[in-house]
C-alpha cells in the first residue's frame, strides 16, 4: 500500500511495520525526496492512508524524533528537520584486509543514541544558561544548591531513594565520584569486592589507590551475596549487572545490606542502566534501604551522552560533608554552565522525555537485536540497559570472534575482557544503542556472519 510520502509497508517482512517506515523516511531525506522544512501528515492521517494501527505511525514518528530526523512545532504539525548528511565515503573492495577500509560501525557497550540535531528541550536548556551571569567567585564544591535539590527530588521520584540535598554531591560522572569515595573514604591496601566479570574502569580506580581487589562470582541474579568475605568495601552494581545483566532481587539486596552492618563494610551502588527496563518496573536503589551504609552513583552518560560528564553521588550528610570538604580543597568538581544546563533540563523535564523517547527506541532495537542472535549463543540481560551479552559454546574463543568482526568494520567487545579469576563461558557483549537503525542492522548482519563461520 502507497502513502502520499514515498513510503510503502510489507506485512510479509521480518522488519517491524514502524521500522519499515522509519527506514524509508530516512531513505526518502537523504535522496531528496524529502526536504528540511517538509511538514509530514498527522499519524492518524498517516496510519488511515497506509492501513495500519495508529500506534505503528506514532512508533515510527518516535523512531524518527530520537534521532532527530523530524521535529515537532506546537501548534503547527510534524516537519523534516535541517539535516544535512554526511555523504558516505567511496569504498573499495579490500584487497588484504577485509573490511580495512570500511567505516567501523561500534557495538560496544555503554553508550546512548545521540541524534544528528539537537532537540527543542537540549537548546532550551542551554538558551536559558545563556541568560544568566556566572556567580560571583567560586561556587558551593558539593555543587548548585538548586541542582542538589532537584537531583534530591529526582532520584526520591524515580529511585526511591529518601533524601535531601544536604545528602546529594554533584560529580563529573559514575567513575569520577567513585575515585573521589576511594580516595577520601579508603587507604592502600584495603580490600574492596568487585563483581567477576565486572566493569573496567572500577577495576582500574581501585588499582589506582593501591586497594586489594577480592573478585565476587555474579550469577543470572547478580553479585552472589554469599561469597563474600572481608572487605572494607563492595562496588556491585544491582540494577542491571555490568556486563551479564543480572538484577539483584529484593531478599539478595537485604542480605547484602546485612552483611554491611555485620561487616562495616561500605556498599558503593553503581545505578548502572537503572532507567532502561522493559519487562517490569526497576527495584528502587539498594540506597533507599541504608543510607549510612551505602552509597549511591548516578550519571546522564546513558540517557543524554557520556560527553556531558556529570553525574551524582546520594550518601549520608556526614559523608557528603567529608567529600564536599576534599573537594574544596582540590578544586575538583563540575563547572557552572553545565551544572546549570542540567538544572534547566530537570526543572523542564528534558531529563524524563529523553528517558521515555530512549525506552521506546532502545526497546525495539533490543528485540530485533535478540532475534538476530539468539540463534548463535544463550542472550541474557536482555531485560534492561542498553546491551546484551551472547553467551556462546564453551569452544568459541571471543578474542579471534571480536577482532574478526573488527576486521569487518564492526566493533563488538569479548566477554572475556571483563573476567579477572572467576571462570565462565567466552560471549561478546553487544551495545545496540549507539548506531542509527540501519547501521546496527548492517553491524548485526556482518556479525551474524561471523558468528555462521566462526
Amino acid at each position: 500500500m502507497q502513502s502520499s510520502l514515498p513510503l510503502t509497508i510489507d506485512r510479509a517482512a521480518g522488519l517491524p511495520l514502524h521500522l519499515q517506515l522509519a527506514e524509508q523516511f530516512r531513505a526518502a531525506v537523504l535522496d531528496g525526496r524529502l526536504h528540511a522544512g517538509h511538514r509530514l501528515p498527522s499519524t492518524r492521517d498517516l496510519a488511515r492512508e497506509l492501513g495500519v494501527s495508529r500506534s505503528v505511525t506514532q512508533a515510527a514518528y518516535d523512531q524518527l524524533h530520537a534521532e532527530g530526523w523530524i521535529e515537532g512545532r506546537t501548534g503547527a504539525g510534524t516537519f523534516v528537520t535541517d539535516v544535512v548528511p554526511l555523504q558516505p565515503a567511496v569504498r573499495r573492495r579490500p584487497q588484504h584486509r577485509p573490511g580495512a577500509d570500511a567505516k567501523l560501525l561500534t557495538l560496544r557497550p555503554g553508550i546512548p543514541y545521540i541524534a544528528p540535531t539537537p532537540d527543542p528541550g537540549w537548546r532550551r536548556a542551554w538558551r536559558e544558561v545563556s541568560t544568566q551571569s556566572p556567580p560571583r567567585g567560586y561556587d558551593d564544591a558539593a555543587g548548585l544548591p538548586a541542582l542538589r535539590a532537584a537531583l534530591a527530588d529526582h532520584v526520591a521520584r524515580v529511585r526511591g531513594i529518601a533524601c535531601g540535598p544536604e545528602n546529594v554531591l554533584v560529580t563529573n560522572g559514575t567513575v569520577h565520584g567513585l575515585r573521589l569515595l576511594l580516595t577520601v573514604t579508603r587507604q592502600p591496601g584495603d580490600r574492596i569486592a568487585i563483581e567477576d566479570p565486572g566493569y573496567l574502569n572500577a577495576v582500574v580506580a581501585a588499582r589506582d589507590h593501591r586497594l586489594e581487589i577480592v573478585d565476587v562470582p555474579v550469577d543470572e541474579d547478580g553479585l552472589q551475596v554469599d561469597a563474600l568475605t572481608e572487605a572494607a568495601a563492595v562496588y556491585v552494581t544491582p540494577s542491571h549487572q555490568y556486563p551479564l545483566g543480572g538484577r539483584l532481587p529484593v531478599a539478595r539486596r537485604n542480605e547484602l545490606v546485612r552483611w554491611a552492618r555485620r561487616t562495616g563494610s561500605l556498599l558503593i551502588e553503581d545505578d548502572y542502566d537503572s532507567e532502561f527496563r522493559y519487562d517490569v518496573a526497576p527495584l528502587p536503589a539498594l540506597a533507599q534501604l541504608d543510607l549510612e551504609r551505602v552509597v549511591h552513583l548516578g550519571t546522564l552518560s546513558k540517557t543524554l551522552s557520556p560527553a556531558l560528564r556529570l553525574g551524582w553521588l546520594v550518601a549520608s550528610e556526614a559523608m557528603v560533608d567529608r567529600l564536599a570538604a576534599f573537594r574544596a580543597d582540590s578544586g575538583d568538581w563540575p563547572g557552572w554552565p553545565m551544572q546549570a544546563a542540567m538544572l534547566a533540563m530537570l526543572r523542564d523535564g528534558y531529563l524524563d522525555q529523553a528517558v521515555r523517547r530512549g525506552r521506546r527506541m532502545y526497546a525495539d532495537r533490543r528485540t530485533h537485536t535478540c532475534a538476530v542472535l539468539s540463534p548463535y549463543g544463550q542472550i541474557v540481560g536482555q531485560d534492561a540497559g542498553l546491551h546484551i551479552t551472547l553467551l556462546l559454546p564453551d569452544d568459541a574463543d571471543d578474542l579471534r570472534i571480536a577482532a574478526a568482526a573488527r576486521e569487518a568494520g564492526v566493533v563488538v567487545a569479548p566477554l572475556s575482557e571483563y573476567r579477572r579469576t572467576v571462570p565462565g563461558p567466552p560471549g561478546l557483549v553487544i551495545g545496540y544503542a549507539t548506531p542509527s537503525t540501519p547501521d546496527l542492522h548492517r553491524a548485526l548482519t556482518t556479525l551474524t556472519e561471523i558468528l555462521t563461520h566462526r
